[in-house]
């Protein structure tokens, strides 16, 4: 029993895997996106993405995962998403990426902020592009700081990867619930956690070696 227990819940971590990994992939860069619409002098466009912001974060994720999943087949009477589990996993990473970039460009523009203009105004004295200012001087000062809440985010992206069960994505926790509707055993949730728990270790130790090796601006 233990055997069958481990392997379905290696199946939900697999899909964990997936459901994080491409939050990350799409929400990062898009994040960054975000936080320079949010700056911007356009007032309408920077107008706009700060109620988007606020929206998104002023709601649960779990209902926005609903909203993404059921509302484009409600609204236009086809289901855009592919059928079966890649479709509902492909809703629930769509439904994660915008919810983190709007959690992401509040950090990074945080960051941005954060960085002394006199910085700016001697890479402009030293004859340095606008783009070469960003990522030679403004980039890299605003990753050491960004990294402590973003790992707060990151940690916590682990733990929301559950709430895909809601659209019935064979996750971790639904993997180890399955055992509790099926046959009535609770000991599988908490091997569950042992594995969230192992996860969320390794991205600990990860993130604290990041930010030691980040103190050359100390």
């Amino acid at each position: 029993m233990f055997w069958s227990v481990t392997q379905t819940l290696l199946g939900g971590l697999a899909t964990t895997f997936q459901i994080f990994f491409f939050t990350l992939l799409f929400s990062l860069p898009l994040g960054l996106l975000f936080a320079f619409a949010s700056m911007s002098k356009l007032k309408p466009l920077r107008s706009l993405m700060q109620f988007i912001v606020w929206v998104v974060r002023g709601t649960p994720l779990m209902l926005q995962l609903i909203i993404i999943f059921y509302g484009p087949g409600l609204w236009l009477k086809s289901n855009i998403w592919q059928g079966g589990e890649t479709g509902r996993l492909m809703a629930t990473v769509v439904a994660f990426s915008f919810n983190y970039a709007c959690y992401f460009s509040v950090i990074f523009r945080g960051g941005i902020e954060s960085v002394p203009v006199g910085q700016s105004e001697a890479g402009q004295v030293l004859g340095m592009t606008r783009s070469q200012i960003f990522f030679k001087v403004t980039l890299l000062q605003m990753i050491k700081r960004v990294v402590p809440p973003m790992s707060n985010e990151i940690i916590t992206l682990v733990k929301d990867t559950s709430l895909a069960r809601t659209i019935s994505v064979l996750e971790l926790t639904y993997a180890g619930y399955s055992f509790t509707k099926s046959d009535g055993l609770t000991w599988p949730l908490f091997y569950t956690g042992v594995f969230y728990l192992l996860l969320v270790g390794i991205l600990t130790l990860l993130f604290n070696y990041v930010e030691r090796k980040l103190d050359y601006f100390r």
